[in-house]
């Protein structure tokens, strides 16, 4: 018998069977709430330095660091965590396979104890050049895990079914992985023991007409039998043109086979500013399911989990509510002339996810980065009916999510200019912001009583979750420099803190108390 196969058997049995402290989602769970309730979460550390002319962490220069693993040359997307492995996105530019170099998007799952490669998804580039899927972004999307099934978004536009033990349990499902991983002018290669199992794909171009913007980044939501998926359509390369208005913003597909379960027929393709980018969460909507999505025009909508038919028979979401989150202020200048976008004083869409958290939802406003600073906002909306309860004008454009701790209502979010904000989950009653003093694209995680926050200059802080911290007299509980930026947040699972620099992913944790 294969005793890796059972080894990885047993643990995937292990984790269905009984709760455990796994990030298994972005968010942790659908609610998006970037909070973790686990206790003694690390408080200090020393990254380390790299061994002389290599990107290798020499581990004998780490403090409180169980394993450092190399990524490609950049990383955007989030680390989730189940069943005994890490998996996170990046691109091919340190390869781990010598038969697959150049340009991919790429997935790593890796040893939660070791760091070390299991498997790797391995996609060609879709050709298309920046409009459509830019250069060495790499996979964007969280990988999302439940049991023996991971799904994530490809940098094709694609929406995968992966075996989460790869193929160590054999070839399932797909079983052209080597035609599917083949470029043009080379021949395929045939998968091996490192490879990823595809168990099915669905994609999002040719079944849907989507015209992804530059990267398709979406973040799978898990409900029930289904996925909800944000389809990252978008504008072309002119950034005036919306080539496929009618597609939708937002699907649902059968998590068993990916067929399409419904799709969004709200006409937001024709409304966008830039593209689609955000990920959906789900909450209740007067006691019932409901799935929330802020979109590319700037609105954020709650979308029944049951679908009804449209006039031609199409399976299609049912709107619950939808709240405009851009204000008056930022469409039009005092003289009642339209700001044009992307101006810094007009309006934004967003790309932040919907947080749900006791009967409420919050969710900023922004732009891609690359359009610079510019005004923003903060909305707390009643999850029952999206009315507004409070907002929150003083926050910049931002592509970050919110994070709330329930011990004692204090929620803290960041924007692209690099200030942090304390606030009161209620009211939305400011306490305190600190400045980073540089960009800022990655979200902030609560757990023990701690505030973890990475930025673009590759500082790492620890902030207290606390209402009275005085950000201008009292010492942070920790901060420190990775050497290179941090774009993706910090998750914590099973007494480890990750953080996903553009280049490594640090396992974060006392060595000794490592789980076994």
């Amino acid at each position: 018998m294969n005793l890796r196969f059972l080894s990885l058997t047993l643990t995937i049995a292990a984790a269905t069977a009984a709760p455990a402290e796994d990030w298994p989602v972005w968010g942790r769970n659908g609610s998006r709430n970037l909070y973790s309730p686990a206790k003694g979460a690390p408080a200090s550390f020393e990254p380390g330095k790299f061994k002389k002319g290599t990107e290798e962490v020499d581990m004998t220069t780490t403090k409180n660091i169980r394993w450092a693993a190399k990524l490609g040359s950049q990383a955007y997307g989030n680390t989730t965590v189940s069943g005994g492995r890490v998996f996170v996105g990046t691109n091919n530019e340190s390869p781990r396979d010598k038969r697959h170099v150049g340009d991919r998007g790429i997935v790593y799952c890796l040893d939660e104890i070791t760091g070390k490669l299991i498997w790797q998804l391995i996609v060609p580039k879709l050709g298309a050049g920046k409009v459509s899927d830019w250069e060495f972004l790499g996979i964007c999307s969280s990988p999302a895990v439940e049991g023996n099934r991971v799904y994530v978004v490809s940098n094709r536009c694609e929406i995968l079914c992966l075996d989460a033990a790869g193929m160590a349990d054999g070839n399932q499902g797909v079983q052209d992985e080597a035609k599917y991983t083949a470029v043009p002018g080379k021949p395929p290669v045939e998968p091996g023991s490192t490879d990823a199992d595809i168990i099915w794909r669905y994609d999002m171009r040719t079944e849907l007409g989507v015209f992804p913007h530059n990267i398709a980044s979406s973040s799978v939501l898990i409900h029930g039998d289904l996925l909800f998926c944000t389809t990252s359509n978008g504008q072309d390369w002119s950034h005036l043109n919306i080539p496929q208005p009618l597609a939708p913003c937002i699907v649902a597909l059968n998590k068993k086979d990916g067929t399409l379960a419904a799709e969004e027929a709200e006409g937001i393709g024709s409304r966008i500013f830039h593209c689609n980018w955000s990920s959906p969460s789900v909450g209740k909507v007067k006691g019932k399911d409901a799935v929330f999505f802020g979109a590319g025009d700037g609105s954020l909508y709650a979308f029944d989990t049951t679908f009804s038919k449209d006039k031609e028979g199409l399976s299609v979401f049912k709107k619950l509510w939808s709240h405009d989150c851009i204000p008056a202020a930022h469409r039009k200048d005092k003289a009642g002339k339209p700001y044009k976008y992307p101006a810094a004083e007009g309006p934004s869409e967003i790309i932040a996810t919907p947080v749900f958290f006791e009967n409420r939802v919050y969710v900023a406003l922004g732009q891609d980065p690359e359009h610079g600073e510019g005004v923003g906002q903060l909305v707390c909306v009643n999850a029952d009916d999206g009315k507004q309860a409070w907002t929150f004008g003083k926050i910049q454009r931002t592509i970050s999510t919110c994070a709330i701790d329930p011990t004692n209502g204090l929620l803290f979010a960041a924007d692209y200019t690099g200030f942090v904000y304390c606030l009161d989950a209620k009211t939305g009653q400011e306490y305190w912001v600190h400045d980073m003093k540089a960009h800022m694209w990655s979200s902030p995680l609560v757990a023990d009583g701690k505030v973890y926050v990475g930025d673009e200059d590759g500082d790492l802080v620890i902030l207290p979750s606390r209402k009275d911290f005085n950000p201008k007299k009292d010492a942070l509980i920790f901060e420190t420099n990775m050497l290179v930026p941090i774009y993706s947040t910090p998750v914590l699972a099973n007494g480890t803190l990750y953080l996903g620099t553009q280049t490594h992913l640090y396992a974060i944790g006392d060595r000794k108390t490592a789980s076994k």
